[in-house]
């Protein structure tokens, strides 16, 4: 377990990484990171990063981000109707957020939150919006404190403007 003293950092999933010993107490995120995030990382489908301690393999946490796309039918009409009349928009996906259940309350989701936000920003390739996919309420509750919108009202899938993340960032 890390230290009140220990250096945080995030970096890319690797196989250096003990995943097994990872547990967020939900299910689906603890088999994803054990079983499916490797390979996606090599399908080069999603991208995992993973938040450690020095001298740790244990994560303490981890996001994924991955390439998509909104059809502009789905954002608010005050966004929609400030672009250009494309069919769908480029956004950014983080599919999964977790915390170790030990490290649970200490700010590591908000810390890999704004680490999320800053590769965004810091990125070559445009990106209109940031959407989560959050997985109850509990999860849509964190994403809104931080100016996160529902998409399509009764899904679980929400955004913010990269443009309002550089406001955060400002």
């Amino acid at each position: 377990m890390a230290s009140p003293t220990s250096a945080l950092r995030i970096e890319l999933l690797s196989d250096q990484h003990d995943r097994e010993s990872f547990a967020s107490g939900v299910e689906p995120l603890d088999r994803y990171l054990r079983h499916q995030a490797g390979q996606d990382a090599r399908r080069r489908v999603a991208s995992c990063f993973v938040l450690v301690s020095d001298g740790d393999r244990v994560p303490i946490g981890y996001y994924t981000l991955a390439a998509t796309s909104i059809a502009l039918a789905e954002l608010p009409e005050p966004l929609a109707k400030r672009l250009p009349r494309y069919p769908v928009v480029p956004a950014t996906l983080m599919g999964r957020l977790a915390v170790d259940a030990r490290y649970r309350r200490e700010g590591h989701g908000e810390f890999m939150l704004f680490d999320a936000f800053s590769r965004v920003l810091r990125s070559d390739i445009a990106s209109y919006v940031f959407v989560v996919d959050a997985k109850d309420d509990k999860a849509a509750l964190f994403y809104q404190r931080y100016r996160f919108r529902f998409l399509v009202e009764g899904s679980w899938r929400l955004f913010i403007p990269v443009a309002e993340i550089a406001k955060l960032f400002s």
